[in-house]
């Protein structure tokens, strides 16, 4: 059962800004969330928690052991939240209450309170678990029968005088069970009653504050973003952000494009709802009714449909893990949404778009200053006031290909990956066209190899990030290779030369080898290649961003 608290019609308890730290028994917590002081935010559909999870969170404070700090947020944002929690009911609390909501910790906090407060119905339920006071242990049961008498059920421990009735049919043991069983049961019942945890409340803050402190908790291994953040913002019986952003995804992943972040999706979202890219933005989209926020979805899809055309048939992106910067991806739909049906001239300033900002490494510090910036750019292109997108993207100096190492992750990989497709690469041991559509999959690097053997640079004292350089990355199939193996370039490229003959030029040519950068190679002279092949990318670059 989920809901919203009302929270503006009265006045709040003033709260410090400054987070304030506190040490608080973990009983006491759960009573609060019982009671409503403490309210749990949905960002997950259902307990996630595995069964053992559960145990061993019990057996951890049974030993005594940190289970980690909590986080509250005490606020007057209006976020869905549990009104059930662990088959229990919440009391929500009055509208002039402080409400603090639980943004780490969810887990382990509803984990004790089912623990301790369980009292439902089926044998079956997670919080149906009971402490063995002989081997010392928790475990599930499977029946609400009364379990044997050396074990004790974890709802008794919330009530000190149903625990102590308990307590006391240990009397009827024999000795020295008896007082190793009480002495057990005594000790379980302290441990849960006096076990303390670090609380940390932050007081007095906007989304836009919380939501860069809430991307970095990550205590049980669930990461959280604005998204769930903002799901709780938002929800209503009507919408549910998540679903609504998933459902964008989906009509994307035909194309290869369904893994895109969902933050991502939510910018575009938000100014599709008339915001912009920013948190501030996001944040004003809780304001929103349900039929607003469906339709700046279904705008939103129809704009990433028309991107993902764009990426894969003018840029020859084949999917979304080629992307050099996911926030491109933000800003191209918010254009293909103000302008669905550009004209010529538009899609090539588009693409041209497209070129600088991912060879400049423009999003690597996109900021609200950026984002806002980006909004008035790309309305004002749409609007025909100004003829291209204007941004502050400069022309890279060519010795960013060399100092720049290739890896799976790296923008200016990906984007001369993008660059080496386009000129449709030729594998220069054989001959054979390379299969760029395998190469841009980017599901592993098999097709990208060293022009100098990393190996062979190893050899001569190059240091490996040097050798690493994206300068000195080409296509190549695996079987050629393996042929080159750790052999100088003096030497395997003699074969080149035999094997294409006449060609070699324009085998050269589509892996943007020039002909200095060829000749440094025959003299294996690896600075002067990389000087060469920079130069080359860079000309490449040059043309296609029409710099």
């Amino acid at each position: 059962m989920i809901g919203k608290t009302k929270l503006e019609s009265g006045p709040i308890a003033p709260v410090p800004k400054d987070p304030q730290p506190s040490v608080d028994r973990i009983d006491e917590l759960a009573r609060r969330v019982l009671a409503g002081d403490i309210l749990l935010p949905q960002f997950q559909r259902e307990f996630i928690w595995k069964r053992q999870q559960v145990l061993d969170l019990l057996d951890s404070i049974a030993q005594n052991y940190p289970i980690g700090s909590l986080l509250l947020w005490q606020s007057r944002q209006e976020l869905r939240s549990e009104n059930c929690i662990a088959d229990l009911k919440i009391v929500l609390p009055k509208p002039d209450y402080p409400v603090n909501y639980l943004l780490d910790g969810q887990q382990r906090l509803s984990s004790i309170c089912g623990a301790l407060y369980w009292n439902g119905s089926a044998p079956n339920s997670v919080w149906n678990i009971a402490y063995d006071l002989r081997k010392q242990e928790f475990l599930h049961l499977d029946t609400l029968d009364d379990p044997p008498q050396h074990q004790v059920r974890m709802n008794k421990l919330s009530d000190g005088a149903i625990f102590y009735k308990f307590y006391a049919t240990l009397d009827s043991l024999s000795a020295p069970d008896k007082g190793t069983l009480k002495a057990n049961a005594d000790a379980l019942f302290n441990r849960f009653k006096d076990y303390k945890v670090a609380v940390v409340t932050l007081g007095d803050m906007s989304i836009k504050d919380v939501a860069p402190i809430f991307e970095r908790i990550n205590s049980t291994g669930t990461r959280l973003t604005i998204v769930d953040l903002m799901r709780a913002a938002t929800w209503s019986q009507e919408f549910d952000l998540i679903d609504s952003i998933d459902s964008v995804l989906e009509a994307l992943s035909a194309k290869e494009f369904g893994g895109l972040d969902r933050k991502v999706v939510l910018r575009t979202m938000s100014a599709a709802a008339g915001g912009g890219f920013s948190v501030e933005s996001i944040d004003s989209l809780r304001k929103h009714p349900a039929d607003k926020l469906k339709e700046a979805t279904a705008d939103c899809q129809a704009a990433y449909e028309k991107t993902v055309d764009f990426l894969t048939t003018q840029i020859r992106i084949p999917s979304d893990s080629i992307i050099p910067y996911a926030n491109q991806v933000v800003v191209l739909s918010e254009i293909f949404r103000l302008l669905p049906m550009p004209n010529a001239q538009q899609y090539s300033e588009i693409r041209k778009w497209f070129w600088r900002t991912a060879s400049s490494g423009y999003f690597s510090g996109w900021n609200t200053g950026g984002m806002a910036r980006d909004k008035v750019a790309v309305t004002a292109f749409a609007s025909d006031t100004e003829k291209e997108i204007t941004v502050p993207a400069y022309k890279p100096n060519p010795a960013i290909w060399i100092n720049k190492p290739f890896r799976a992750d790296s923008a200016h990989a990906k984007t001369l990956a993008i660059i080496l497709a386009h000129h449709s690469p030729i594998d220069i041991l054989t001959g054979q066209q390379i299969d760029v559509t395998k190469s841009l999959a980017w599901t592993n690097l098999k097709e990208y190899h060293h022009f100098f053997p990393r190996d062979y640079l190893k050899s001569i004292g190059v240091e490996a990030g040097l050798a690493n350089s994206l300068s000195n990355i080409i296509m190549l199939t695996s079987a050629s290779n393996k042929q080159i193996s750790n052999r100088p370039p003096s030497d395997y490229l003699k074969q080149v030369q035999t094997s294409a003959g006449p060609d070699l030029n324009r085998w050269l040519t589509t892996n943007l080898i020039s002909e200095a950068a060829f000749v440094a190679a025959l003299n294996d002279d690896y600075n002067s290649f990389l000087t060469a092949r920079s130069k080359s990318i860079d000309d490449a670059v040059t043309q296609l961003a029409a710099w």
